[in-house]
């Protein structure tokens, strides 16, 4: 019986213990290559999102620019959505919109303001050529609407949260409206497109939010 017991050991020490180690082995192989494949697959469509829009972005284009088969970019992404989705959280994790922590220090409203602006505005330098592209295909890509979505409730809390320090009465609805738009992407492109620097943008919204506040109730 001894004997017996040791040989059974024997076996699962010589060979289900090496077996057991070199099937995890080989397992998490395979799940760092899949990550890797699907980092790639990201990675391409993020590119290519930034370089001709999502519209004209094809599961084609994106598996071509990854180096993997039109399945493989569909077994990682069913959907458009939980493509967009993927690129979208990538994006913003390699350029997070500005942190409040800048601007919520400030105890003046209106230099928290010119702080939160300044730094929107110096983001959006930096990321025009992915947030034009992506808003331009907003109406035509349905996927998009989850991610653009986010942003723009983002903003509209950012303004809303902005207005709130005034003492603006009755105006405070125009006032966060006047931040809303400002803090769009839409609209420093559109003053970008004029000439504008960056400081002054800031200075002519700020011209604005003291207009939307006028003689406060």
């Amino acid at each position: 019986m001894r004997r017996r017991a040791a040989i059974v050991k024997n076996w699962v020490n010589s060979y289900v213990y090496p077996m057991s180690k070199k099937r995890s082995y080989t397992l998490k192989q395979r799940a760092e290559s899949q990550d890797a494949t699907r980092q790639r697959i990201v990675e391409a469509a993020m590119q290519l999102h930034g370089e001709i829009g999502p519209r004209a972005t094809s599961v084609c284009a994106i598996a071509d620019r990854a180096g993997v088969q039109r399945l493989t970019v569909y077994r990682h992404f069913p959907t458009d959505a939980d493509v967009f989705a993927a690129c979208s959280a990538h994006f913003l994790e390699l350029n997070p919109p500005p942190d409040p922590a800048q601007w919520q220090t400030q105890q003046d409203p209106l230099e928290r303001t010119r702080v939160a602006l300044a730094a929107f505005y110096a983001y959006y330098a930096r990321t025009a050529y992915m947030w034009g592209r992506v808003l331009a295909d907003e109406a035509a890509v349905p996927a998009l609407a989850g991610p653009v979505g986010g942003y723009r409730q983002m903003i509209i809390d950012l303004a809303c949260d902005l207005a709130g320090a005034f003492k603006a009465g009755r105006r405070k609805r125009q006032l966060a409206a006047t931040l809303e738009h400002a803090l769009f992407f839409p609209t420093w492109a559109d003053l970008d497109s004029r000439g504008l620097s960056d400081r002054d943008k800031v200075s002519l919204v700020l011209s604005w939010v003291s207009g939307a506040l006028g003689n406060p109730d």
